[in-house]
């Protein structure tokens, strides 16, 4: 059999649009990160798409979407070291609304410090396990996540996978706005900026970076770390003496145990959710530099440091609230209270928040690069949109949620986060049985050249009903404010939300027989 370099050498995805395609194709020169390649770019003919390409080329606008980065242009030159990998995530994760979330421990599930901080640090740790194996697959493959999803799921049922990416992205997007906007609005001199101002203020500035693509975005999250970092150690040095850490958890006996499972799974969604855009930032490293495990190991790194750092912090302001007016004041669960933190250094510490702030730019620059690729993987019309169009109508869908939905950021973080969480565990499962199962004695495991490639991809029949069954599961095992099903019901006053263990085994046992008798009837 040949080997995975055979195979692909000078192999070119097939950009040629159908017969009825309002397209028509032109050579391009465009200059890549660093690198000039050359691609078949479809240019529309409507006038207003082709106005739209000619900007994007004339700004110097990342123009590559979906289209697989091959071989030959993952070059030295376009690879980070370990090290900018783990600043990278240290720099997009290490954000306020993490302090946030870790914060609502104490104010909503009834947890004392050590409950609240150990929870979450370990449901971030592994949260971080899926992120770092999807990461691996940007140098390996050249294609961006849910393009990969494709060969575990099909070409249809990975268009449910990225509509409800979509709402992730979109929706961490509007939490980090909110979270922003009331750090501004709390320093701000007697408020006299609003939170509504605040939320208008980070969303234009990610926009700005994310316009112009992976070359900007690189050089913003390798050094975004170093004011980040410098003022959340001075917030655990400032604060860290006024925590609690020997508050007691409210609750107890097998309520403590399931709130304690509940708060873990939320923090194990924050982090888990982004495994299904992780490898779209590493598709122009060279793979013999940049290999799967030093990218995967990377990512270990800096999202289970950053997650600590942030999640620890959270949960110890919210246990000194009790005994300092001024955090109670600001509210477990808000930006607010990340900035009451600082309250005891003055100017220095509204110069802080605002640091804080604006580092939630660079935990909104990555969802929103990725929803502009997704917004292309739904089919073959918005594929044709540039992909910084479909990232401007992005900032402008969460900007508008944002404002919306800025006085409820408690109930956004515990029934947004488990929701969103659930359909990544049943993905990643089938991946995974996909992978080291099925594929296990195959050489190339993936031809990835066949990304566009509708007849050499699974049915995906198998994957759909795994994915449908597991959904059942976790609804049946979800613990949410609006819905306890029956089988969370049976621990604890509140229930406890098992949906993401329910819902993944359920989706991997069903998934093994099934994509077996699919591969017998029907050969792929």
């Amino acid at each position: 059999m040949a080997s995975n370099e055979d195979v692909e050498k000078g192999m070119q995805p097939n950009l040629t649009p159908p017969s009825d395609s309002p397209v028509k194709n032109k050579k391009l020169n465009t200059v890549e990160h660093d690198a000039t390649v050359d691609i078949e770019e479809p240019v529309p003919t409507n006038k207003f798409l082709a106005w739209t390409y000619r900007v994007e080329h004339i700004l110097g606008f990342e123009a590559r979407g979906i289209h697989r980065v091959k071989e030959e242009q993952q070059t030295e030159k376009t690879t980070l070291s370990f090290s900018q990998i783990v600043m990278m995530w240290i720099s997009i994760n290490a954000a306020a609304q993490n302090i946030t979330l870790g914060s609502i421990g104490q104010s909503v599930f009834g947890l004392g410090f050590v409950d609240a901080a150990c929870c979450s640090a370990l449901g971030g740790l592994v949260g971080t396990i899926p992120v770092a194996y999807t990461a691996g697959w940007g140098p390996w493959s050249g294609n961006r996540t849910l393009i990969c999803a494709r060969f575990s799921m099909g070409w249809w049922p990975v268009k449910i996978c990225v509509l409800l990416n979509l709402v992730i992205l979109l929706g961490y997007s509007m939490i980090d706005a909110v979270v922003a906007g009331q750090i501004l609005s709390a320093v701000s001199p007697n408020g006299s900026l609003t939170v509504v101002v605040g939320i208008i203020i980070t969303s234009a500035l990610a926009f700005v970076v994310t316009t112009f693509g992976i070359k900007i975005f690189h050089r913003y999250e390798r050094y975004a770390w170093i004011p980040q970092l410098s003022v959340l150690l001075i917030l655990a040095g400032t604060a860290g003496s006024r925590f609690d850490i020997s508050q007691p958890s409210t609750v107890e006996g097998t309520t403590l145990a399931a709130n304690r499972l509940s708060f873990f799974s939320v923090c194990l969604s924050a982090a888990i959710t982004y495994s299904p855009g992780a490898a779209d930032f590493f598709v122009y490293c060279d793979p013999n530099i940049a290999t799967r495990w030093k990218v995967a190991a990377g990512t270990m790194v800096g999202l289970s440091l950053s997650f600590t750092l942030t999640f620890v912090l959270g949960a110890g302001l919210s246990s000194g609230m009790a005994t300092n007016p001024t955090w109670e004041a600001a509210g477990a669960g808000s930006g607010a209270l990340v900035a009451a933190g600082f309250d005891g250094l003055g100017g220095f510490g509204k110069f802080c928040s605002v640091i804080v702030a604006l580092g939630l730019i660079a935990n909104m620059i990555a969802p929103v690069y990725s929803s502009g690729i997704d917004f292309q993987i739904l089919g073959r019309y918005p594929a044709m949109v540039p992909r910084f169009v479909w990232n401007t109508l992005g900032v402008i869908i969460f900007t508008v949620c944002g404002l919306a939905g800025r006085d409820h950021l408690s109930e956004i973080f515990t029934n947004f986060l488990a929701l969103m969480g659930y359909w990544v565990v049943l993905w990643i499962v089938i991946t995974l049985e996909e992978e080291f199962i099925f594929r296990r004695n195959a050489y190339p495991k993936f031809i990835w050249s066949d990304w566009d490639k509708q007849d050499k991809l699974p049915i995906g029949l198998a994957a759909f009903v795994a994915f449908c069954v597991g959904w059942v599961g976790a609804v049946l095992s979800m613990a949410q404010a609006y819905f306890i099903g029956p089988l969370a019901k049976t621990v604890g006053d509140y229930g406890v939300d098992m949906g993401l263990y329910v819902g993944f085994a359920w989706a991997g046992i069903v998934y093994l027989p099934l994509r077996y008798l699919e591969l017998k009837a029907l050969g792929r």
